[in-house]
């Protein structure tokens, strides 16, 4: 087990590596000149020269992405050109907004995918498989943007029972403990805080739910369906055991480890794919800062978070994988 986490931490430091060059390269490829976007358009021929001297742009590609790792080695990925703040600072800062998000997300599609995909393959060929499975194929082909847009004109703007956007009522907002709005608010002792920070999250959660939801309920549905079929479950049935039993204790034993990858990997996902969620609901997390910085063209904090989230992305596959031995003792075993 040692040496299979030494060899998925040597993974990490290799995609990390490809990600930043890949990155690197990206933002140097984007047309504009950040000297002039930062002088404006009155800036000199002087001043440009000097500030692209003082932020290393006049150094070859190759010189400035060496600087940049070299840097990125020890934690140091430079400061935003826009805020003069350490562009990691930035970064963590805004990574709450975008965990509380992924996390109630990923929530809500575990919490209904799961119940689905078990009560889909056990009345399989019923009306409810039917309706559920065209759901989920619903929700696995519209866009995210669009669903998002037209739940906040019907909740938002027509029937007015959620927020247009944004974290908190303004002047509202609880202590900064966490950087998450619904702790934060439980641990400020709060209860109408804390109901105003999910009544905000409610509606971001379900637009960012709708995909994983989906794929959550038919790896379930296909799992249970296949592990129903093995001999000891049949056994089981036989000696006489409710149906509510063997799912529980045999069926989805078997189809967890599919399930539970399925789910991680989208814990992953959803992490580097709040993006657009995050821009139509007015959110201030990683995502949001993302697109700001590369419209910008801040090279540090586009840097700084791709990499953090590709890192994070990288570990939490690592954790799913070590679950496996906990879920099935066999795969430990050498």
């Amino acid at each position: 087990m040692a040496q299979y986490i030494a060899q998925r931490l040597l993974q990490l430091v290799i995609v990390l590596i490809g990600v930043s060059m890949v990155v690197f390269i990206a933002m140097h490829l984007l047309p504009g000149d950040v000297a002039q976007l930062l002088l404006g358009d009155h800036a000199t021929t002087q001043g440009l020269a000097r500030l692209r001297a003082q932020l290393g742009l006049d150094q070859p590609v190759w010189v400035q992405y060496l600087r940049f790792l070299e840097g990125t080695l020890t934690g140091d990925f430079g400061s935003s050109l826009q805020t003069n703040h350490a562009a990691l600072d930035d970064v963590l800062v805004a990574f709450p907004v975008t965990l509380q998000l992924t996390m109630a997300s990923l929530a809500i599609a575990s919490a209904v995918g799961v119940p689905l995909g078990v009560l889909t393959a056990v009345w399989q060929g019923t009306r409810f498989d039917a309706a559920v499975m065209t759901l989920t194929l619903f929700g696995v082909s519209m866009p995210i943007f669009w669903f998002g847009l037209m739940l906040l004109i019907l909740f938002a703007a027509v029937l007015g029972w959620v927020p247009t956007g944004g974290l908190m009522p303004i002047g509202m907002e609880p202590p900064r403990v966490t950087g998450m709005s619904v702790l934060d608010s439980i641990l400020a002792g709060d209860p109408a805080m804390a109901w105003q920070a999910i009544h905000y999250l409610l509606l971001p959660a379900v637009t960012l739910a709708t995909v994983p939801l989906a794929l959550i309920t038919r790896i379930t549905r296909s799992e249970v369906m296949a592990a129903s079929l093995f001999d000891h479950v049949r056994t089981a049935r036989a000696k006489g055991l409710t149906s509510r039993r063997v799912i529980l204790r045999h069926v989805l034993r078997n189809a967890a480890i599919p399930i539970v990858t399925v789910i991680g990997l989208q814990l992953g996902l959803l992490l580097s794919g709040a993006v657009l969620t995050e821009t139509i609901f007015a959110l201030p997390g990683v995502g949001r800062l993302m697109v700001d910085s590369i419209l910008s063209r801040d090279y540090p904090v586009v840097q700084a978070g791709a990499l953090f989230i590709a890192a994070l992305f990288v570990l939490v596959n690592l954790m799913v994988d070590l679950s496996y031995a906990i879920l099935d003792p066999r795969i430990a075993r050498p």
